[in-house]
């Protein structure tokens, strides 16, 4: 909890309990299923979930936005976004349906009320929503396509809806095609530890 309290110290006491709840059961399922690569699982905090909550610098969500977290595995970037944002309801969806069991079981556990799950492709989802966010699922342009329908038309945040993804690397081909929509956030501006030096926020208005 240390690196979560340092960038998040207004973190009520419930959302305290499930952030240390996370570092609990993430390790516990991964025991039993390879949710996390075996040697990243002792960098929980600052990899997985710090990681997911850098979004939370690059917007706040207002009350009754509405997310898809594309390929969510077992549940990063949504579950502790979820925690973080009670009042904004995430959508996971994940082909895997073993890694989707484990965020469900965790979800559940630490008593999460704003989150739903499906099994399944992209191409099976309905509805509509403010963000589609994902954490090194595939390209922007094989993502664009499948996305674009549903994300909603009318805005309720300080950046129109659209894409969001957390990416690390050289990005240069891969956002090419968008150049001038695109938005990069650079995460080692928030986060001073070793693993944001090249960590990004992909921002992409639909």
């Amino acid at each position: 909890m240390e690196y979560i309290l340092k960038y998040f110290p207004e973190l009520n006491e419930r959302q305290r309990e499930q952030m240390a709840q996370l570092e609990e059961l993430y390790p516990e399922w991964n025991a039993k299923i390879n949710v996390i690569s075996r040697k990243d699982i002792e960098n929980l905090e600052i990899n997985h979930i710090l990681h997911s909550l850098g979004l939370v610098k690059f917007v706040k969500f207002t009350p009754g936005t509405r997310v898809m977290d594309l390929g969510t595995g077992g549940g990063f970037p949504a579950i502790p976004l979820a925690v973080y944002y009670p009042e904004v309801t995430f959508h996971l969806v994940d082909r895997i349906g073993k890694k989707l069991k484990v965020a469900q079981d965790i979800a559940e556990r630490i008593g999460l009320t704003n989150v739903t799950f499906q099994h399944g492709d992209v191409k099976e989802v309905k509805g509509k929503f403010d963000f589609v966010v994902s954490r090194a699922v595939m390209d922007l342009g094989d993502m664009v396509p499948l996305v674009k329908r549903l994300i909603a038309r009318e805005d309720h945040n300080a950046v129109p809806n659209g894409l969001i993804c957390l990416k690390g690397g050289d990005l240069s081909g891969e956002v090419a095609k968008y150049r001038n929509q695109v938005l990069i956030d650079e995460l080692s501006s928030y986060f001073k530890e070793d693993f944001f030096k090249t960590k990004k926020i992909l921002y992409l208005p639909l």
